[in-house]
């Protein structure tokens, strides 16, 4: 298996060029990485849209101090990380990335991460941002660009797709490694019990350290493991069927009900989006 590509935390070269300012309020960063890319822990004072316009990322952001959620991303969504808010992210496809750093003022909201619905109407206007070098946006049009981007993240529908895990310092590690086993496999429908004796730890103590540290019982954590590996294999077009099957469920009419019930659509909602 390869390494994961270390990739620095903050920008490279002038890392002033990409910081948001009052009067530019919206700062687009376009970069092409691999598979594996890691943006290892880090946070900054302005706020982050982690998009990709094309490719899969997982990025793991705090939702609350101590508190990390991690999100499976698809180009039809995007995560808003706020400012001083800890996160990493890793591409688990190659992408295309498109990271817009916000002045947070300039956002309703902005002080609570969350995972957002990308309107086509966001991803041209994030797209019209991404000018050439040789050809670079008026600063009348930049503004106008960044007023849409601001008025589009502040519409857009938010979806409760993130998966909670243990702080990486401060969490049990046999909770992160419960957790971190479960994740890379999120179709295996192993119990607690067997969950928890693989980590030397019995299952009273496992259901005490998921409400603890996570707030939900196992069941609802796996339940939304499940949902985050589902919605980008939904959304890059697989069949359901296939999909309810990479999810551990034999019947697709299970795994539909399943799904609508904790998202309020169906499975074929996300499909090819």
């Amino acid at each position: 298996m390869p390494k994961p590509l270390k990739t620095p935390a903050t920008p490279l070269g002038d890392t002033h060029s990409f910081t948001p300012s009052l009067e530019r309020p919206v700062r687009l960063r376009a970069r092409s990485l691999p598979a594996d890319a890691h943006f290892e822990q880090h946070t900054h004072p302005w706020a982050q849209l982690a998009y990709c316009a094309s490719g899969v990322a997982k990025v793991t952001a705090a939702a609350k101090p101590g508190n990390l959620v991690s999100y499976i991303v698809p180009p039809s969504r995007a995560v808003w990380i706020a400012p001083g808010a800890e996160h990493h992210v890793t591409m688990l496809e190659a992408a295309e990335c498109r990271t817009l750093y916000i002045q947070a003022a300039a956002v309703p909201g902005a002080a609570r991460s969350r995972m957002l619905v990308v309107s086509p109407l966001l991803r041209e206007a994030i797209e019209a941002l991404d000018a050439p070098t040789d050809h670079p946006l008026s600063p009348a049009r930049e503004q106008l660009l960044s007023q849409l981007v601001i008025d589009e993240i502040t519409r857009a529908d938010t979806q409760a797709l993130g998966v909670p895990l243990p702080h990486p310092q401060n969490g049990d590690k046999r909770l992160r490694a419960l957790c971190h086993a479960a994740l890379r496999n999120p179709g295996q429908r192993t119990s607690l019990a067997e969950r928890a004796a693989a980590i030397g730890a019995s299952e009273r103590t496992a259901a005490r350290l998921f409400k603890q540290e996570l707030g939900m019982r196992y069941l609802q954590w796996r339940q939304q493991a499940v949902l985050a590996n589902a919605l980008p294999l939904l959304a890059s077009g697989q069949s359901i069927s296939r999909v309810a099957s990479a999810s551990g469920y034999n019947s697709v009419s299970a795994f539909s009900a399943m799904f609508k019930t904790a998202t309020g659509h169906l499975p074929s909602h996300f499909q090819g989006k």
